[in-house]
């Protein structure tokens, strides 16, 4: 997640639509003031590779700390943190000023529903490599999507941000931002966790009949939003 008060956007980052690419990738623009949230190591890594600003500003000040804050940072020296990088819009608005929210320009991204659950599949394979993908779908655990995609950019079911950007037209969406937040350049993003997923294919090719229908009943909102199409 970034606030940015040099070029005025707030980039709330949804899972699995390359989300930590593309704050990386606008992690390069940022000033000395603004929100920067860390990410996992091998990715601050690669940020640090780019010499692009890390981490900065997202910690909560000694004056938010209740007992069990106080408690962790003694026992295990963690810090509270006031952003964290798949913060939602709902929390957002709560630790700013109306007058940054209402004027700074909000957006994340969206993907197509069905080729996101299999991205998940693949990056959850490495905790249960036995899983199939029907059983993937059937425990539950792509709703974690729904949450972290829909769940992000909207509030009380209405989306709040200014422009909710497609993962399928990711380059014309980055151009776009770049010309409507006046950026000197289009970002340029890394390659972020690429190497997860080895099989390349469609998504056609590795759902069946009840695995399609499932992620449809699951996404329905998304997918009528956006008009996805299987």
């Amino acid at each position: 997640m970034i606030i940015s008060h040099k070029y005025k956007f707030i980039f709330i980052k949804t899972n699995k639509t390359a989300g930590t690419s593309v704050e990386i990738a606008l992690s390069k623009f940022c000033g000395e003031k603004d929100i920067i949230t860390p990410n996992e190591a091998e990715d601050e890594n690669i940020r640090r590779s780019f010499g692009n600003r890390g981490p900065q500003h997202y910690l909560a000040p000694l004056k938010d700390y209740r007992l069990i804050d106080i408690y962790r940072y003694i026992a295990r020296q963690r810090k509270k943190d006031l952003f964290y990088h798949h913060i939602s819009a709902k929390e957002i608005k709560q630790q700013i000023s109306d007058d940054i929210w209402n004027n700074y320009y909000k957006f994340c991204f969206e993907r197509n529903p069905w080729d996101r659950v299999i991205s998940f599949y693949y990056w959850r394979l490495k905790k249960n490599p036995k899983q199939t993908i029907s059983e993937f779908i059937n425990s539950g655990i792509p709703e974690v999507l729904h949450d972290f995609g829909y769940g992000r950019y909207t509030i009380d079911d209405k989306i709040v941000v200014d422009r909710v950007c497609l993962y399928e037209n990711l380059s014309q969406e980055l151009e776009y931002i770049s010309n409507k937040l006046n950026l000197p350049e289009i970002p340029v993003l890394p390659k972020a966790k690429s190497a997860v997923r080895k099989d390349k294919r469609h998504y056609r090719e590795i759902l069946g009949p009840a695995d399609k229908n499932n992620i449809e009943k699951l996404f329905h909102k998304e997918i009528n939003l956006f008009n996805y199409k299987y």
